[in-house]
């Protein structure tokens, strides 16, 4: 029988695999490699790949995701505004509705790519070994899910002229549950993915004078910024870029939710506390978010007598502007009133500023 140790190393490796296939490391690869292929980066074609990297198919509606699962279902105002971004979407991409998902989610599905791979290499002889005590006694085979194969044979099962082998019908529901358990990951890549996206197109612009793009540094690591007390955890900055002695510290966040728009204020508090060299800073946000409640009050928080956010970014307002054309009362008439006076701006003119400073 197996020992608690070998199944404590098994848990261990599945974990290691997940994590390698999700981390930095394998991320900068495959982002290397995508933008390898990709063509010229602009800031005019760079909200593009943010979506050909990240932005995702919600399986519940079969439509790209920009607002909560729940509230996007077929019959709730968020499904109309669903199926007019993903109309957006795909005219913006060059693609027709039905194939969007070919086009998008590129950095989820290759590192879940890679994470099948480093399944399929360790799962054998590891499989062998710990199914050896049990040989002929009549276990289960993995995938075996005898409820998924007979709703299937039932709805598929006119069309068959004869039952598939119950190894077809394993490796079949295995891929199912599989296909359906990935999502679960996304939250692994979707956070720190956001900021290495960004990351990687700013690294990829003709800036006219040198700028250093810093991911998820400790802000004591900055320039002009104190080391916090023993007793307060470091506070780390999503993405910092120095140029010309000029500081900017940036939120990435890919969506805001309540805990994130508390964050906002704690962090700047922190990041003014700590500020050693008596200078300014900018303290811009970058988002996908698609709530014009969320964005409005993004927009109008404040800070002393002065707004929190120097720059609130969106990676294509037009696309917001497109889900809620059927309309959407008071927060959707401030967030057009905030787009006309620039407080929120999009990707392309934020990247044109830092190329281009006045």
């Amino acid at each position: 029988m197996e020992s608690t140790g070998d199944q404590v190393a098994v848990t261990a490796s599945a974990r290691e695999a997940v994590t390698r296939a999700f981390g930095s490391e394998n991320r900068a690869r495959l982002l290397e490699r995508y933008f390898d292929q990709a063509g010229t980066v602009t800031p005019d074609n760079a909200w593009q790949h943010v979506y050909r990297l990240l932005l995702w198919i919600d399986r519940t509606t079969a439509l790209a995701h920009c607002y909560e699962s729940d509230k996007a279902q077929p019959g709730r105002a968020w499904y109309a505004r669903s199926l007019a971004f993903h109309g957006w979407v795909a005219a913006g991409l060059g693609v027709s509705p039905a194939t969007l998902a070919e086009e998008v989610d590129w950095l989820f599905r290759e590192a879940v790519r890679d994470l099948a791979g480093r399944a399929v290499t360790t799962r054998a002889a590891e499989y062998e070994r710990q199914r050896a005590p049990y040989t002929g006694r009549g276990f289960p085979e993995p995938g075996e899910d005898p409820e998924l194969v007979a709703i299937l044979l039932e709805v598929l099962g006119k069309w068959l002229q004869t039952d598939p082998p119950p190894e077809e019908l394993r490796r079949l529901s295995r891929r199912i549950h599989t296909h359906l358990t990935q999502e679960n990951k996304r939250k692994n890549l979707v956070g720190e993915g956001f900021e290495d996206v960004i990351a990687a197109i700013l690294h990829r612009l003709p800036f006219a004078s040198p700028v250093e793009i810093r991911t998820r540094a400790l802000l004591h690591s900055l320039p002009g910024f104190h080391v916090p007390p023993r007793t307060e955890k470091p506070k780390k900055v999503d993405l910092a870029l120095l140029a010309d002695g000029r500081r900017t510290l940036v939120s990435a966040k890919w969506s805001i939710r309540a805990d994130r728009e508390e964050q906002f204020g704690s962090d700047f508090q922190a990041y003014e506390r700590l500020e050693a060299a008596g200078e300014d800073f900018d303290y811009t946000l970058i988002t996908n978010e698609f709530d014009a409640a969320r964005l409005k009050a993004a927009c109008e928080r404040r800070r002393q007598n002065a707004p929190l956010f120097m720059h609130v970014v969106h990676i294509n307002p037009a696309a917001v502007l497109n889900a809620y054309q059927s309309g959407g009362g008071q927060s959707t008439q401030a967030l057009s009133e905030h787009l006309d006076r620039g407080r929120i701006i999009g990707l392309e003119t934020w990247l044109e500023r830092l190329i281009n400073p006045r």
